[in-house]
Parts: C-alpha cells; sequence; structure tokens
C-alpha cells in the first residue's frame, strides 16, 4: 500500500533541510535523492517508528556518506566513539549461538576476523555479470560515488591496490557498546566504497540472533539482516534472502521527521561464505543476486596482520 506524498513537515529532520525565515525548506538535495526518497514515500505504507525498532538505524546527512555519520550519530545518543588495533565487528562471535547455529563449529580463524577486525587486512576481486554492469554502472554513477557508499567496484582493477578499513566503535550512554562501525576505502584512490554499522539482533518473526548491518544513507538507511550459518568444514555463510516483511533480508527506511518512517523491503538477496583456504588465509566468496538473477561476485581475501 503506498502512502501520500509528503510535504514540507515530513521532509524536516535532524538530519534534513533547515527552516528559513518563512517557514519553508531551503531544499539543498540533490535531485537523484528527492527522486529516489519519493520513489520510496510512493511504494511503501508509513508506520510508527516505535513499531518497529529493530528496522531503525542511523542516517546520513542529504549530501556525501563517507565517515562523518558515525561521529554524529555518537553525539545524536549521548555516546561516544572508540578505535584501537584490535576491534571487532563483533566482540562476541558466541552471541550469535542458538539451537539453529553452533558458533562453535566455526573455524577460529573466522571468528577471530569478526572479534579483532582491525588485526586484518583486505583484498578484493570484482567480476560483474555481462548484462547487470549497465545496471551497477547507472546505480553507482547516480549515487554511490557520489554519497560514498556502497560503491561497488565496476571493473576489477579498481581494487587492484586493495582495501583499508577502520573499526570505529559506538558506545551508548551508559558506555557500552551498541554497535561497530566497519568503514572501508580503496587504497588506491581513498574513496569510501562502505560504511555500515554491525551488530547482532533477534528478529521478532525469527527467535534466533541475525548479523545486522545497517548502511547509512540521506534521510534514511538500508538495514541487512543475515542468518549464520555452519558447514562441515568449518565454514560460516552468512544468507540475507528474498522473502516476507519481518524476516532476514535487506530493507530501506526513509525518516520522515513526523515520528514515522516509511519501509519496505528490496528485492536484493546476498550469501556469503567465509572459509580458509590451505595457506591458513580466510576467503570470502559475496553473492549478491537481484529477485533470483545472478548480479555480482565479490571475492575476498583477509589476511592477519597485527
Amino acid at each position: 500500500m503506498s502512502g501520500p506524498v509528503c510535504d514540507a513537515g515530513d521532509v524536516a529532520d535532524r538530519y534534513g533541510q533547515a527552516p528559513t525565515a518563512t517557514g519553508r525548506l531551503r531544499w539543498r538535495r540533490h535531485p537523484f535523492d528527492i527522486a529516489a526518497q519519493t520513489w520510496m514515500v510512493l511504494t511503501s505504507r508509513p508506520v510508527e517508528r516505535d513499531r518497529f525498532p529493530w528496522l531503525l538505524g542511523p542516517a546520513a546527512g542529504n549530501e556525501v556518506v563517507g565517515h562523518g555519520w558515525v561521529d554524529q550519530e555518537a553525539q545524536a545518543i549521548g555516546g561516544r566513539t572508540s578505535t584501537g588495533p584490535d576491534l571487532g565487528l563483533l566482540p562476541d562471535f558466541n552471541a550469535l549461538a542458538s539451537p539453529a547455529f553452533d558458533a562453535a563449529r566455526v573455524n577460529p580463524k573466522i571468528v577471530d576476523f569478526y572479534e579483532h577486525t582491525s588485526a586484518w587486512q583486505l583484498d578484493l576481486w570484482s567480476e560483474w555479470c555481462p548484462f547487470a554492469w549497465p545496471f551497477g554502472w547507472l546505480l553507482t554513477s547516480m549515487w554511490s560515488e557520489r554519497l560514498q557508499q556502497l560503491s561497488l567496484p565496476m571493473r576489477p582493477l579498481d581494487v587492484s591496490f586493495g582495501m583499508d578499513s577502520q573499526v570505529v566503535q559506538l558506545h551508548g550512554p551508559d558506555d557500552a557498546v551498541v554497535g561497530a562501525a566497519w568503514l572501508r576505502s580503496m587504497r588506491k584512490t581513498g574513496a569510501t566504497t562502505y560504511s555500515g554499522l554491525y551488530g547482532i539482533t533477534e528478529l521478532p518473526s525469527q527467535r534466533r540472533p541475525s548479523v545486522r548491518v545497517v548502511f547509512p544513507l540521506p534521510r534514511g538507511c538500508l538495514s541487512v539482516f543475515l542468518r549464520p550459518s555452519v558447514d562441515d568444514a568449518g565454514g560460516l555463510h552468512l544468507h540475507s534472502p528474498i522473502g516476507e516483511f519481518g524476516e532476514e533480508g535487506a530493507y530501506l527506511v526513509l525518516n520522515r521527521g513526523d515520528g514515522r518512517i516509511n519501509a519496505r523491503r528490496v528485492p536484493v538477496a546476498e550469501h556469503f561464505h567465509l572459509y580458509v583456504d590451505g595457506d591458513g588465509d580466510v576467503r570470502t566468496d559475496h553473492f549478491v543476486r537481484l529477485w533470483s538473477v545472478p548480479t555480482i561476485r565479490l571475492h575476498y581475501r583477509l589476511r592477519r596482520v597485527a
């Protein structure tokens, strides 16, 4: 069900435009962002924020996402950030354990990567399906490169120098860690490619822990929930499938600024397979599908350097 087109009051929030002396908003948003947010309003239903706390996450300003949202979010929640050479995306990997997932069976090197991510170096290769390349190019040229967020490499040589990454922990008002921001950039150009907030959550309808990744976007976010499983070789699989609302998968969220959000599932399915190769390095195959159509495959080599 679609909702009404939002007015000026809907789009003014703490990350939105500031009102002028006449009470009208100064529209500083990029036309592509306005189009995307209008599409969200027209294709999803507004709901009260309090009904879906698991969908809420940090948002960004109106132009560049980059890394600035981390300090902005810490200030918004009355907390702080911390950095260090030994921080992980998931401080306690065993928090993922459930009757459906035996975390103790996962290879210790994979566990070490998640608990001490800052000590690992990333190399990346990419391969697009030929028919999906134009779609990727359009998405990258219109949004990703400009926003410095979710910027998938279009050519294998784009990542020939590897990636730099940094983990920043986000602490709440009581100083407890509420999530870990993983900030990744191209070593060759310094451009930010991904920046997301990682943690563990339990979806109300699933009753099992999932890995949650929130990618801030202008006036909203993309929240991805990944279901863990382990194979007989100790490899870790993380699935974000296409499914019903409330299940693991990918969700777009738009902050309306009136105590409500617009939220919808997006037809993107992801599968991460982490395993240890013969040299002792952790490898990751990352498959992305649009509906059931293969779109891009990413391959990571992860090496402990500290």
